[in-house]
Protein backbone atom coordinates (compact mmCIF):
# COMPACT_ATOMS: atom_id res chain seq x y z
CA UNK A 1 0.00 0.00 0.00
CA UNK A 2 2.78 2.72 0.48
CA UNK A 3 4.49 1.54 -2.51
CA UNK A 4 1.11 1.92 -4.28
CA UNK A 5 0.30 5.33 -2.57
CA UNK A 6 3.94 6.55 -3.26
CA UNK A 7 3.48 5.72 -7.06
CA UNK A 8 0.09 7.69 -6.68
CA UNK A 9 1.62 10.77 -5.17
CA UNK A 10 4.36 10.82 -8.50
CA UNK A 11 1.27 10.52 -11.04
CA UNK A 12 -0.16 13.98 -12.38
CA UNK A 13 -3.97 14.24 -13.08
CA UNK A 14 -5.42 11.66 -15.57
CA UNK A 15 -2.31 9.05 -14.62
CA UNK A 16 0.54 11.47 -16.00
CA UNK A 17 3.85 10.61 -14.62
CA UNK A 18 5.55 13.92 -13.12
CA UNK A 19 8.89 14.69 -13.73
CA UNK A 20 10.92 15.63 -10.81
CA UNK A 21 11.16 19.09 -11.22
CA UNK A 22 7.30 18.84 -11.74
CA UNK A 23 6.58 17.34 -8.43
CA UNK A 24 4.62 19.77 -5.71
CA UNK A 25 2.95 21.64 -8.63
CA UNK A 26 0.37 21.03 -11.03
CA UNK A 27 1.06 19.27 -14.41
CA UNK A 28 -0.21 20.97 -17.47
CA UNK A 29 -0.73 19.46 -20.87
CA UNK A 30 2.09 19.85 -23.39
CA UNK A 31 4.43 21.40 -20.50
CA UNK A 32 6.96 18.76 -20.66
CA UNK A 33 6.93 18.69 -24.70
CA UNK A 34 7.14 21.99 -24.83
CA UNK A 35 9.85 22.25 -22.06
CA UNK A 36 12.12 19.42 -24.32
CA UNK A 37 11.28 20.69 -27.92
CA UNK A 38 10.82 25.18 -28.25
CA UNK A 39 12.75 24.86 -30.94
CA UNK A 40 10.35 22.60 -33.00
CA UNK A 41 7.67 24.73 -31.40
CA UNK A 42 9.43 27.50 -33.60
CA UNK A 43 9.93 25.56 -36.70
CA UNK A 44 6.20 24.78 -36.86
CA UNK A 45 5.29 28.29 -35.82
CA UNK A 46 8.02 29.45 -38.68
CA UNK A 47 6.19 27.90 -41.17
CA UNK A 48 2.77 28.80 -40.07
CA UNK A 49 4.13 32.61 -40.72
CA UNK A 50 6.37 31.86 -43.53
CA UNK A 51 2.78 30.59 -45.53
CA UNK A 52 1.32 33.97 -44.40
CA UNK A 53 4.75 36.15 -45.63
CA UNK A 54 4.86 34.36 -48.91
CA UNK A 55 1.01 35.54 -49.32
CA UNK A 56 2.03 38.91 -49.90
CA UNK A 57 4.38 38.48 -52.82
CA UNK A 58 3.39 34.80 -54.14
CA UNK A 59 0.98 36.14 -56.44
CA UNK A 60 2.86 38.98 -58.08
CA UNK A 61 4.18 36.91 -60.65
CA UNK A 62 1.04 34.85 -61.02
CA UNK A 63 -1.33 37.89 -61.60
CA UNK A 64 -1.57 38.06 -65.76
CA UNK A 65 -2.44 34.27 -66.10
CA UNK A 66 -5.02 35.25 -63.02
CA UNK A 67 -6.23 38.21 -65.03
CA UNK A 68 -6.74 35.77 -68.13
CA UNK A 69 -8.52 32.92 -66.41
CA UNK A 70 -11.28 34.55 -64.43
CA UNK A 71 -11.90 37.68 -67.05
CA UNK A 72 -10.31 40.64 -64.48
CA UNK A 73 -10.85 44.24 -65.25
CA UNK A 74 -7.94 47.01 -65.11
CA UNK A 75 -9.24 47.44 -61.79
CA UNK A 76 -9.58 44.19 -60.33
CA UNK A 77 -5.84 42.84 -60.84
CA UNK A 78 -4.24 45.07 -58.40
CA UNK A 79 -6.65 43.92 -55.44
CA UNK A 80 -5.54 40.24 -56.21
CA UNK A 81 -2.37 41.25 -54.28
CA UNK A 82 -3.71 44.19 -52.12
CA UNK A 83 -7.12 42.79 -50.61
CA UNK A 84 -4.85 40.43 -48.78
CA UNK A 85 -2.57 43.77 -48.01
CA UNK A 86 -5.28 45.60 -46.66
CA UNK A 87 -7.11 43.48 -44.34
CA UNK A 88 -4.32 41.55 -42.84
CA UNK A 89 -2.69 45.66 -41.84
CA UNK A 90 -5.60 46.71 -41.04
CA UNK A 91 -6.99 44.13 -38.42
CA UNK A 92 -3.14 43.39 -37.17
CA UNK A 93 -3.73 45.22 -33.83
CA UNK A 94 -7.19 44.11 -33.18
CA UNK A 95 -5.70 40.83 -34.01
CA UNK A 96 -2.90 41.33 -31.45
CA UNK A 97 -4.98 42.43 -28.46
CA UNK A 98 -7.04 39.44 -28.72
CA UNK A 99 -4.20 37.25 -28.49
CA UNK A 100 -3.25 38.68 -25.52
CA UNK A 101 -6.87 38.68 -24.36
CA UNK A 102 -7.96 35.18 -24.61
CA UNK A 103 -4.46 33.40 -25.55
CA UNK A 104 -2.09 33.09 -28.10
CA UNK A 105 -2.48 29.27 -28.78
CA UNK A 106 -6.23 29.60 -28.99
CA UNK A 107 -5.87 32.80 -31.80
CA UNK A 108 -3.00 31.09 -33.78
CA UNK A 109 -4.86 27.83 -34.61
CA UNK A 110 -8.36 29.71 -35.16
CA UNK A 111 -6.28 32.11 -37.54
CA UNK A 112 -4.33 29.22 -39.21
CA UNK A 113 -7.67 27.50 -39.51
CA UNK A 114 -9.37 30.53 -41.32
CA UNK A 115 -6.24 30.93 -43.52
CA UNK A 116 -6.52 27.43 -44.54
CA UNK A 117 -9.92 27.38 -45.43
CA UNK A 118 -9.90 30.67 -47.85
CA UNK A 119 -6.88 29.93 -49.56
CA UNK A 120 -9.42 26.85 -50.65
CA UNK A 121 -11.41 29.23 -51.13
CA UNK A 122 -9.06 30.81 -53.73
CA UNK A 123 -8.05 28.41 -55.55
CA UNK A 124 -11.75 27.36 -56.20
CA UNK A 125 -12.62 30.72 -57.35
CA UNK A 126 -14.51 31.02 -60.49
CA UNK A 127 -14.62 35.37 -60.92
CA UNK A 128 -13.19 37.92 -59.12
CA UNK A 129 -15.81 38.49 -56.60
CA UNK A 130 -15.05 34.62 -55.43
CA UNK A 131 -11.14 35.60 -55.45
CA UNK A 132 -11.41 38.51 -53.98
CA UNK A 133 -13.25 37.52 -50.77
CA UNK A 134 -11.23 34.60 -50.38
CA UNK A 135 -8.13 37.06 -50.13
CA UNK A 136 -9.94 39.24 -47.78
CA UNK A 137 -10.32 36.43 -45.81
CA UNK A 138 -7.26 35.06 -46.24
CA UNK A 139 -5.99 38.54 -44.33
CA UNK A 140 -8.63 38.10 -41.61
CA UNK A 141 -6.50 34.69 -40.65
CA UNK A 142 -3.39 35.86 -41.23
CA UNK A 143 -4.30 38.82 -38.80
CA UNK A 144 -5.56 36.65 -35.98
CA UNK A 145 -2.86 34.28 -36.19
CA UNK A 146 0.57 36.48 -37.01
CA UNK A 147 0.65 38.43 -33.61
CA UNK A 148 -0.54 35.58 -31.72
CA UNK A 149 2.31 33.37 -33.54
CA UNK A 150 5.34 35.52 -32.29
CA UNK A 151 3.64 36.26 -29.16
CA UNK A 152 3.73 32.48 -28.56
CA UNK A 153 7.79 32.07 -29.50
CA UNK A 154 8.11 35.17 -26.90
CA UNK A 155 6.49 33.21 -24.16
CA UNK A 156 8.74 29.96 -25.50
CA UNK A 157 12.15 32.44 -25.27
CA UNK A 158 13.25 34.78 -22.57
CA UNK A 159 17.25 36.05 -22.36
CA UNK A 160 19.76 35.07 -25.15
CA UNK A 161 17.79 32.69 -26.25
CA UNK A 162 14.72 34.96 -27.65
CA UNK A 163 17.46 36.77 -29.34
CA UNK A 164 17.88 33.51 -31.07
CA UNK A 165 14.81 32.77 -31.87
CA UNK A 166 14.07 36.28 -33.27
CA UNK A 167 16.96 36.29 -35.71
CA UNK A 168 15.24 33.09 -37.14
CA UNK A 169 11.55 34.45 -37.07
CA UNK A 170 12.62 38.10 -38.23
CA UNK A 171 14.62 36.17 -41.06
CA UNK A 172 10.96 35.32 -42.35
CA UNK A 173 10.04 38.69 -43.21
CA UNK A 174 12.18 39.12 -45.75
CA UNK A 175 12.65 35.89 -47.07
CA UNK A 176 9.22 35.17 -47.15
CA UNK A 177 8.65 37.70 -49.29
CA UNK A 178 11.58 36.69 -51.57
CA UNK A 179 10.64 32.96 -51.46
CA UNK A 180 6.68 34.22 -52.46
CA UNK A 181 8.10 35.78 -55.86
CA UNK A 182 10.24 32.24 -56.45
CA UNK A 183 7.30 29.76 -56.05
CA UNK A 184 4.96 32.19 -57.51
CA UNK A 185 7.25 31.59 -60.71
CA UNK A 186 7.55 27.66 -60.05
CA UNK A 187 3.70 27.23 -59.11
CA UNK A 188 2.06 29.31 -62.14
CA UNK A 189 4.38 27.63 -64.81
CA UNK A 190 4.39 23.66 -64.09
CA UNK A 191 1.49 23.51 -62.37
CA UNK A 192 -1.03 26.27 -62.60
CA UNK A 193 -2.20 29.58 -60.94
CA UNK A 194 -4.25 27.88 -58.55
CA UNK A 195 -1.52 25.87 -57.06
CA UNK A 196 -0.22 29.33 -55.46
CA UNK A 197 -3.13 28.94 -53.44
CA UNK A 198 -3.47 25.44 -52.82
CA UNK A 199 -0.51 25.00 -52.15
CA UNK A 200 -1.80 26.29 -48.46
CA UNK A 201 -4.47 23.67 -47.62
CA UNK A 202 -2.08 20.62 -46.68
CA UNK A 203 0.77 22.46 -45.07
CA UNK A 204 -2.01 24.15 -42.83
CA UNK A 205 -3.67 21.17 -41.97
CA UNK A 206 -0.40 19.60 -41.52
CA UNK A 207 0.45 22.76 -38.68
CA UNK A 208 -3.49 22.28 -37.52
CA UNK A 209 -2.58 18.90 -35.83
CA UNK A 210 1.44 19.80 -34.80
CA UNK A 211 0.94 23.12 -33.37
CA UNK A 212 -1.11 21.72 -30.08
CA UNK A 213 1.06 19.24 -29.57
CA UNK A 214 4.39 21.08 -29.48
CA UNK A 215 2.96 24.41 -27.88
CA UNK A 216 1.90 24.56 -23.93
CA UNK A 217 -1.43 26.21 -23.08
CA UNK A 218 -0.42 29.30 -21.55
CA UNK A 219 -2.43 31.06 -18.88
CA UNK A 220 -3.61 34.32 -19.93
CA UNK A 221 -3.07 36.29 -16.79
CA UNK A 222 -5.76 39.42 -16.30
CA UNK A 223 -7.66 38.30 -19.24
CA UNK A 224 -10.96 38.53 -17.67
CA UNK A 225 -10.15 42.33 -16.39
CA UNK A 226 -8.38 43.81 -19.47
CA UNK A 227 -11.32 43.90 -21.99
CA UNK A 228 -12.01 44.41 -25.22
CA UNK A 229 -11.79 47.94 -26.77
CA UNK A 230 -14.12 47.86 -29.56
CA UNK A 231 -14.20 51.72 -30.51
CA UNK A 232 -10.58 51.57 -30.87
CA UNK A 233 -10.18 48.61 -33.10
CA UNK A 234 -13.02 49.59 -35.25
CA UNK A 235 -11.23 53.22 -35.50
CA UNK A 236 -7.16 51.47 -35.76
CA UNK A 237 -8.72 49.15 -38.10
CA UNK A 238 -10.38 51.91 -40.19
CA UNK A 239 -7.46 54.34 -40.22
CA UNK A 240 -4.36 51.85 -41.30
CA UNK A 241 -7.31 49.80 -44.15
CA UNK A 242 -7.28 53.76 -45.55
CA UNK A 243 -4.06 54.37 -45.24
CA UNK A 244 -3.07 51.15 -47.19
CA UNK A 245 -5.88 51.93 -49.62
CA UNK A 246 -4.26 55.23 -50.16
CA UNK A 247 -1.02 54.30 -50.98
CA UNK A 248 -2.04 51.08 -53.53
CA UNK A 249 -3.85 54.01 -55.05
CA UNK A 250 -0.41 55.77 -56.17
CA UNK A 251 0.32 53.48 -58.66
CA UNK A 252 -2.39 53.57 -60.35
CA UNK A 253 -3.90 57.12 -59.91
CA UNK A 254 -0.42 59.13 -58.39
CA UNK A 255 0.48 61.38 -55.57
CA UNK A 256 -2.01 64.21 -56.26
CA UNK A 257 -5.31 62.36 -57.13
CA UNK A 258 -8.03 63.08 -55.11
CA UNK A 259 -8.28 58.97 -54.37
CA UNK A 260 -5.22 59.08 -53.37
CA UNK A 261 -5.44 62.24 -51.15
CA UNK A 262 -8.54 61.87 -49.05
CA UNK A 263 -7.71 58.32 -47.98
CA UNK A 264 -4.12 59.10 -46.62
CA UNK A 265 -5.90 62.57 -45.32
CA UNK A 266 -8.80 60.28 -43.77
CA UNK A 267 -6.01 57.97 -42.31
CA UNK A 268 -4.50 60.66 -40.39
CA UNK A 269 -7.91 62.22 -38.89
CA UNK A 270 -8.94 58.80 -37.85
CA UNK A 271 -5.41 57.88 -35.92
CA UNK A 272 -5.57 61.35 -34.24
CA UNK A 273 -9.31 60.13 -33.24
CA UNK A 274 -7.97 56.82 -31.96
CA UNK A 275 -5.26 58.26 -30.04
CA UNK A 276 -7.72 60.92 -28.15
CA UNK A 277 -10.31 58.07 -27.69
CA UNK A 278 -7.52 55.33 -26.24
CA UNK A 279 -6.37 58.13 -23.50
CA UNK A 280 -9.73 57.95 -21.99
CA UNK A 281 -10.97 54.83 -21.84
CA UNK A 282 -10.77 52.48 -19.25
CA UNK A 283 -9.15 49.22 -21.22
CA UNK A 284 -7.79 50.83 -24.29
CA UNK A 285 -6.68 48.97 -27.02
CA UNK A 286 -3.12 50.76 -27.28
CA UNK A 287 -2.03 52.37 -24.76
CA UNK A 288 -0.56 55.51 -27.06
CA UNK A 289 2.35 55.76 -24.93
CA UNK A 290 3.79 52.67 -26.30
CA UNK A 291 4.48 54.34 -29.57
CA UNK A 292 7.00 56.79 -27.86
CA UNK A 293 9.03 53.89 -26.49
CA UNK A 294 12.28 54.43 -28.43
CA UNK A 295 12.26 51.07 -28.65
CA UNK A 296 8.75 50.38 -30.29
CA UNK A 297 8.97 53.68 -32.21
CA UNK A 298 12.59 52.12 -33.76
CA UNK A 299 11.31 48.50 -34.70
CA UNK A 300 8.08 50.18 -36.47
CA UNK A 301 10.63 52.33 -38.55
CA UNK A 302 12.64 50.06 -39.69
CA UNK A 303 10.07 47.53 -40.56
CA UNK A 304 8.41 49.61 -42.59
CA UNK A 305 11.95 50.90 -44.57
CA UNK A 306 13.00 47.18 -44.79
CA UNK A 307 9.88 45.94 -45.98
CA UNK A 308 9.15 48.68 -48.09
CA UNK A 309 12.89 48.26 -50.17
CA UNK A 310 12.48 44.45 -50.38
CA UNK A 311 8.61 44.19 -51.37
CA UNK A 312 9.41 47.54 -53.99
CA UNK A 313 12.40 45.83 -55.25
CA UNK A 314 11.22 42.68 -56.51
CA UNK A 315 7.79 45.05 -57.48
CA UNK A 316 10.62 46.65 -60.11
CA UNK A 317 12.67 43.80 -60.54
CA UNK A 318 9.87 41.37 -61.67
CA UNK A 319 8.56 44.51 -63.97
CA UNK A 320 11.38 45.02 -65.75
CA UNK A 321 12.80 40.78 -66.18
CA UNK A 322 8.97 40.36 -67.56
CA UNK A 323 8.42 43.53 -69.52
CA UNK A 324 12.26 44.64 -70.78
CA UNK A 325 13.67 41.66 -71.12
CA UNK A 326 11.43 39.05 -71.83
CA UNK A 327 11.36 36.17 -68.68
CA UNK A 328 8.58 33.80 -68.34
CA UNK A 329 7.30 33.36 -64.76
CA UNK A 330 9.43 30.08 -64.16
CA UNK A 331 12.76 32.17 -65.00
CA UNK A 332 11.62 35.61 -62.76
CA UNK A 333 11.22 33.21 -60.24
CA UNK A 334 14.16 31.30 -60.70
CA UNK A 335 16.00 34.72 -61.07
CA UNK A 336 15.28 35.39 -57.34
CA UNK A 337 16.45 33.02 -55.67
CA UNK A 338 19.91 34.72 -55.15
CA UNK A 339 18.12 37.68 -53.68
CA UNK A 340 16.03 34.86 -51.09
CA UNK A 341 19.25 33.46 -49.80
CA UNK A 342 21.02 36.96 -49.58
CA UNK A 343 17.88 37.83 -46.99
CA UNK A 344 18.14 34.83 -45.11
CA UNK A 345 22.45 34.96 -44.74
CA UNK A 346 21.97 38.91 -43.82
CA UNK A 347 18.81 38.12 -41.02
CA UNK A 348 20.86 35.32 -39.52
CA UNK A 349 24.34 37.32 -39.82
CA UNK A 350 22.61 40.22 -38.19
CA UNK A 351 21.57 38.16 -35.31
CA UNK A 352 24.97 36.91 -34.31
CA UNK A 353 26.18 40.20 -34.85
CA UNK A 354 23.56 41.66 -32.01
CA UNK A 355 25.93 39.98 -29.49
CA UNK A 356 28.69 41.90 -30.53
CA UNK A 357 27.63 45.27 -31.75
CA UNK A 358 24.95 47.81 -31.12
CA UNK A 359 21.34 47.67 -33.17
CA UNK A 360 21.86 51.04 -34.12
CA UNK A 361 24.98 50.05 -36.02
CA UNK A 362 23.32 47.12 -38.03
CA UNK A 363 20.82 49.01 -38.50
CA UNK A 364 22.63 51.49 -40.41
CA UNK A 365 25.13 49.39 -42.09
CA UNK A 366 22.00 47.07 -42.94
CA UNK A 367 20.02 50.28 -44.90
CA UNK A 368 23.85 51.75 -46.28
CA UNK A 369 24.02 47.95 -48.33
CA UNK A 370 20.25 48.36 -49.34
CA UNK A 371 21.28 51.85 -50.60
CA UNK A 372 24.27 50.44 -52.31
CA UNK A 373 22.14 47.60 -54.00
CA UNK A 374 19.71 49.76 -55.39
CA UNK A 375 22.56 52.37 -56.70
CA UNK A 376 24.00 49.88 -58.33
CA UNK A 377 20.71 48.34 -60.28
CA UNK A 378 20.20 51.92 -61.22
CA UNK A 379 23.59 52.36 -62.60
CA UNK A 380 23.75 48.75 -64.39
CA UNK A 381 19.86 47.74 -64.96
CA UNK A 382 20.87 44.69 -67.21
CA UNK A 383 19.52 41.45 -65.48
CA UNK A 384 22.49 39.58 -63.92
CA UNK A 385 23.96 43.14 -62.68
CA UNK A 386 20.30 44.06 -61.37
CA UNK A 387 20.06 41.13 -59.67
CA UNK A 388 23.29 41.07 -57.73
CA UNK A 389 22.46 44.91 -57.09
CA UNK A 390 18.90 43.71 -55.23
CA UNK A 391 20.64 40.52 -53.47
CA UNK A 392 23.42 43.30 -51.70
CA UNK A 393 19.78 45.45 -50.48
CA UNK A 394 18.77 41.84 -49.80
CA UNK A 395 21.66 41.24 -47.09
CA UNK A 396 21.18 44.35 -45.52
CA UNK A 397 17.86 44.11 -45.56
CA UNK A 398 17.69 41.26 -43.95
CA UNK A 399 20.06 42.24 -40.90
CA UNK A 400 17.40 45.41 -40.64
CA UNK A 401 14.46 43.00 -40.07
CA UNK A 402 16.46 41.33 -37.16
CA UNK A 403 17.16 44.75 -35.70
CA UNK A 404 12.94 45.81 -35.95
CA UNK A 405 11.87 42.58 -34.32
CA UNK A 406 14.91 42.51 -31.61
CA UNK A 407 14.40 46.68 -30.70
CA UNK A 408 10.98 46.14 -30.62
CA UNK A 409 10.54 43.00 -28.74
CA UNK A 410 13.30 42.02 -26.91
CA UNK A 411 12.12 43.73 -23.64
CA UNK A 412 8.53 42.78 -24.26
CA UNK A 413 6.35 41.75 -20.94
CA UNK A 414 4.43 38.84 -21.66
CA UNK A 415 1.19 40.75 -21.01
CA UNK A 416 2.00 43.05 -24.21
CA UNK A 417 4.08 40.84 -26.66
CA UNK A 418 0.88 40.21 -29.01
CA UNK A 419 0.44 43.51 -29.11
CA UNK A 420 3.84 44.93 -29.48
CA UNK A 421 4.45 42.45 -32.43
CA UNK A 422 0.62 42.60 -34.39
CA UNK A 423 2.51 46.63 -34.08
CA UNK A 424 5.57 45.58 -36.09
CA UNK A 425 3.65 43.64 -38.42
CA UNK A 426 1.32 46.09 -38.94
CA UNK A 427 4.68 48.27 -39.99
CA UNK A 428 5.51 45.44 -42.22
CA UNK A 429 2.07 45.61 -44.40
CA UNK A 430 2.66 49.22 -44.59
CA UNK A 431 6.16 48.71 -45.75
CA UNK A 432 5.30 46.14 -48.98
CA UNK A 433 2.51 49.04 -49.77
CA UNK A 434 4.00 51.86 -49.39
CA UNK A 435 7.03 50.61 -51.30
CA UNK A 436 5.44 49.07 -54.27
CA UNK A 437 3.60 52.96 -54.30
CA UNK A 438 6.67 54.85 -54.04
CA UNK A 439 8.31 52.94 -56.26
CA UNK A 440 5.25 52.56 -58.96
CA UNK A 441 5.17 56.15 -58.90
CA UNK A 442 8.86 56.86 -59.88
CA UNK A 443 8.39 54.56 -62.56
CA UNK A 444 5.65 56.11 -63.88
CA UNK A 445 3.37 55.55 -67.22
CA UNK A 446 6.16 53.41 -68.29
CA UNK A 447 4.56 50.36 -66.62
CA UNK A 448 1.65 50.08 -68.76
CA UNK A 449 3.83 50.33 -71.91
CA UNK A 450 4.18 47.11 -73.71
CA UNK A 451 7.64 47.14 -74.74
CA UNK A 452 10.48 48.53 -72.28
CA UNK A 453 13.96 48.77 -71.94
CA UNK A 454 16.00 48.74 -68.78
CA UNK A 455 16.90 52.25 -68.53
CA UNK A 456 13.06 53.00 -68.27
CA UNK A 457 13.67 51.65 -64.05
CA UNK A 458 16.85 53.90 -63.85
CA UNK A 459 14.74 56.43 -62.64
CA UNK A 460 12.66 53.95 -60.06
CA UNK A 461 16.04 52.35 -58.84
CA UNK A 462 17.54 55.89 -57.84
CA UNK A 463 14.87 56.57 -56.04
CA UNK A 464 14.78 53.60 -53.53
CA UNK A 465 18.19 54.37 -53.14
CA UNK A 466 17.47 58.04 -52.08
CA UNK A 467 14.88 56.49 -49.77
CA UNK A 468 17.75 53.90 -48.43
CA UNK A 469 19.62 56.88 -47.86
CA UNK A 470 17.15 58.44 -45.89
CA UNK A 471 16.40 55.74 -43.89
CA UNK A 472 20.36 55.45 -43.14
CA UNK A 473 19.53 59.46 -41.24
CA UNK A 474 16.86 58.54 -39.62
CA UNK A 475 18.08 55.36 -37.78
CA UNK A 476 21.36 56.88 -37.30
CA UNK A 477 19.48 58.93 -34.78
CA UNK A 478 16.46 57.07 -34.15
CA UNK A 479 17.19 53.13 -33.57
CA UNK A 480 19.07 52.58 -29.26
CA UNK A 481 22.13 51.49 -29.40
CA UNK A 482 21.18 48.27 -27.60
CA UNK A 483 23.34 45.43 -27.75
CA UNK A 484 22.02 41.16 -26.31
CA UNK A 485 24.38 39.86 -24.60
CA UNK A 486 25.54 36.03 -24.65
CA UNK A 487 24.57 33.71 -23.69
CA UNK A 488 25.64 32.26 -19.89
CA UNK A 489 27.06 28.98 -19.32
CA UNK A 490 25.07 26.79 -16.67
CA UNK A 491 24.48 23.57 -15.75
CA UNK A 492 23.67 21.21 -17.98
CA UNK A 493 20.13 20.20 -15.88
CA UNK A 494 18.97 24.37 -16.92
CA UNK A 495 20.11 24.94 -20.43
CA UNK A 496 16.95 23.98 -21.82
CA UNK A 497 15.37 26.35 -19.18
CA UNK A 498 14.80 30.50 -20.17
CA UNK A 499 16.76 32.66 -18.48
CA UNK A 500 15.76 36.27 -18.30
CA UNK A 501 15.62 39.05 -20.69
CA UNK A 502 18.94 41.21 -20.62
CA UNK A 503 19.85 43.89 -22.94
CA UNK A 504 22.24 47.32 -22.50
CA UNK A 505 22.03 50.21 -23.75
Amino acid sequence: MQGLDRRSRARGPGGMAMTAAGRGAPHRPGRRLARRSPWLALVLLAFAQLMLVLDVTVVTVALPDIGAALNLGRGEVPWVMTAYTLVFGGLMLLGGRLADLFGVRRLTLAGLALFTASSLLCALSQDAAMLLAGRSLQGLGAALMSPAALATVMTLFTGPRRGKALGVWSGLAGVGSALGVVLGGVLTSEAGWRWVFAINVPIGVALLVAIPLAVPVRQQVGAAERGLDVPGAVLVTAGTAAAIYGLINVGSHGWAATSTVLPLVLAVAVWAAFAMIERRVRRPLLTVGLLGQRAVLAGSFLMLAATGLLVGGFFLGSFALQRAHNYSALHVGLAFLPIAVATVVGAQGGSQLLTRVGARIIAVTGLTLAAAGYAIAARWPQPAVMVTGLSIAALGIGATFVTAFSASLTDAAPAESGLRSALVNTFHELGGAAGVAVLASAAGAGLVTAQLASRDFTHAFTVGAVVAVVAVAIAAVLVPGVRRKPAAAGPPADRDTPVTADSSG
